[in-house]
Parts: structure tokens; C-alpha cells; sequence
């Protein structure tokens, strides 16, 4: 009597385990599927670190297309009407970049025929993302004008752009 209370109690307590873990089970699904996403986000992470680390050539080739490119963008926009904007530009920037140009900064900087804006200064912020951020000053005999400027390794056009004001060195403007 005393074994079939003891096995009786056994089988109880064995029954009770099983049922908490069948009970856990969706649970620990739920768990399995958020550390594979985890982990899924982890590699491709790693993969993109691993593609920038083992191709630091390849990252330093973009950053200087991208310079020119930049560099290029500014002397056109500079030293062309406002009105040729939507034909020179395009496909060097958004035209979301177009239109601001042509509304916004092109009517408070005196572009005109007679001046002639060099670019010295093109520094790039962060070389290592998709998107490079660029400080530029373009310089004419009269005034200098610094510009911030997106552009988007991905798109391989300019995607934003701001004027900033000048102060100190170059800040020439009569």
C-alpha cells in the first residue's frame, strides 16, 4: 500500500511537470523566433562591417567620386542662372535639391555673370555611412558662401542641402 501511495504520488508529481512544460512551450517558440531575428540582424550587420573593413579602397573610391560629384554640383550651381537649374542639375541632385535651390538660395546669393565662384574648401564629415556629409564654401572675389550637403552613396545624387552663415576668414562680403 505504501509503494502504490508512494508511486501514485510520483506519477502526480511527474504529471504536474509535464503539464508546465507543455505549458512553456509557446512561450519558448515565441523566444526561439525573436533570437532568430536577433541573431539574423546580427550577421547582416556584421556582414556590412566586414564589407567596409575588408574593402577600405573600394569605401575610399566612393568618397572621392562622391568629392568630385559634390565639388562639380556646387561650381555649376554657382556659376549658372537660376533658370538652367532644372536641366544642368539634374541627375547630380533630387529634385527636391532643384527646387529648393531655385526658390531658396539662389535668390539671397548674387550669382551673376560677371563673377566667378571657385570651390576651396569640399570636406566630407563621416566617410564610412551610405550617406556623406559634406561642409563645401564656394568663394567669389565679392562674397563666400558655405553650404552643407547630403550626398547619397546609394541614389548617387545630392539629397540635401543648407546654407550655412559665414563667420570669421571668410566672411569677405563688402
Amino acid at each position: 500500500m505504501k509503494k502504490s501511495r508512494l508511486m501514485i504520488f510520483a506519477i502526480l508529481v511527474l504529471a504536474g511537470i509535464l503539464i508546465t512544460q507543455l505549458h512553456q512551450i509557446p512561450n519558448l517558440d515565441k523566444q526561439l523566433g525573436q533570437d532568430k531575428a536577433t541573431l539574423k540582424q546580427a550577421k547582416t550587420s556584421q556582414e556590412q562591417s566586414q564589407t567596409m573593413v575588408s574593402s577600405p579602397q573600394s569605401q575610399q573610391d566612393n568618397v572621392s567620386d562622391s568629392t568630385k560629384i559634390v565639388t562639380a554640383f556646387v561650381k555649376t550651381f554657382s556659376n549658372q542662372p537660376t533658370s538652367s537649374y532644372s536641366d544642368t542639375l539634374k541627375g547630380m541632385a533630387s529634385q527636391k535639391v532643384i527646387n529648393e535651390l531655385t526658390q531658396t538660395f539662389a535668390p539671397s546669393v548674387t550669382f551673376s555673370d560677371k563673377e566667378h565662384y571657385e570651390v576651396p574648401i569640399v570636406a566630407v564629415k563621416n566617410a564610412w555611412g551610405s550617406d556623406l556629409n559634406y561642409l563645401v564654401v564656394a568663394k567669389s572675389d565679392a562674397q563666400s558662401v558655405a553650404y552643407t550637403i547630403t550626398y547619397d552613396t546609394d541614389e548617387k545624387q545630392i539629397t540635401n542641402i543648407s546654407r550655412l552663415t559665414l563667420k570669421g576668414a571668410f566672411d569677405n562680403e563688402k
